[in-house]
């Protein structure tokens, strides 16, 4: 598999994951990695601190789910191969629908993320999580509204 293909593939199963609800093994995709929840406070996450986030602000629904479907799109890598880093900035647009409810979108934003490669296979090592552009009713999806 290409350099490429590998690092969309890690963006793409964030997204598999945390729309399945499987938080755990979503978490373990950041196990190598900081999440910076704000670039200009000192707030940075692990893996386990970012597992406890998602369980204390995610609606988990009645199916397991939190009943999303996170898209993820226009992904621009920048990849040095010889020295085994990457970057990608990429876009996400969060689907949901609960319950007979209509289907809305209910977030869209951008990740910032930094890759590594170690023994052939790409990890991520960063994740920028400051950049929600765009929220709707999120309710349905987050204990508290993100927005203050």
């Amino acid at each position: 598999m290409d350099h490429a293909t590998a690092i969309t593939n890690l963006l793409y199963r964030y997204a598999e994951l945390i729309d399945a609800g499987e938080l755990e093994a979503c978490a373990d995709l950041f196990t190598h990695a900081r999440i910076v929840l704000d670039p200009d406070a000192p707030t940075v996450l692990d893996r386990d601190g970012i597992l406890a986030l998602w369980r204390s602000i995610l609606v988990i629904h009645e199916d397991g789910t939190p009943r999303t479907q996170h898209v993820v799109s226009n992904p621009v890598l920048e990849i040095d191969a010889e020295s085994g880093t990457a970057t990608s900035r990429s876009r996400y647009t969060v689907l949901q629908q609960v319950g007979d409810g209509p289907l809305q979108v209910v977030a869209a934003g951008r990740y910032h993320d930094r890759f590594e490669q170690v023994d052939g296979e790409w990890r991520f090592t960063e994740r920028d999580y400051s950049r929600l552009d765009l929220t709707g009713d999120v309710s349905a999806h987050l204990h508290h509204d993100p927005r203050g």
